[in-house]
């Protein structure tokens, strides 16, 4: 099974639905907490849904619970904790979520973790990826940049 992550950040919308379809995934799984923020363009939850579908023929569902608390984000953000303090409280957070039994497998089975950062080095959709692909079997992870 693959994992497929992708930021909508600095990226225009032909890269962006260029790249998902190139990857021929099923279904893109936005793990954002904020998903209609004006901000994000052509990333907006409802017009997301009907590019996607129009574009590419993807399904997409919002997943919150594979995203960061509010104020574990916000703390990132506003440089009251660094990378390695956010990574840290973030992976406790999906182990006391349990992510790895509560998101049926079949749902990521080729299908894309959708996040804002451009790159999936800081960023949780790399954390949530890596996560499960140690916990189940035959998963491997590919980031399209």
């Amino acid at each position: 099974m693959k994992i497929y992550t992708i930021g909508f950040t600095k990226k225009p919308a032909k890269k962006f639905f260029g790249l998902l379809s190139a990857a021929r995934v099923k279904t893109l799984v936005d793990i954002r907490l904020n998903n209609v923020s004006q901000l994000s363009g052509f990333a907006k939850r409802d017009d997301l849904a009907y590019f996607l579908s129009e574009i590419c023929g993807v399904s997409y569902a919002h997943r919150s619970e594979l995203a960061p608390t509010h104020s574990m984000l916000d703390d990132y953000k506003k440089k009251r904790t660094d990378w390695a303090e956010y990574e840290a409280r973030f992976l406790e957070l999906m182990e006391q979520r349990d992510i790895s039994q509560l998101i049926p497998q079949e749902l990521l089975s080729n299908s894309v973790l959708l996040c804002s950062e451009d790159t999936p080095h800081r960023c949780h959709r790399r954390l949530v990826a890596e996560y499960l692909a140690l916990r189940w079997e035959g998963v491997t992870v590919e980031h399209l940049v």
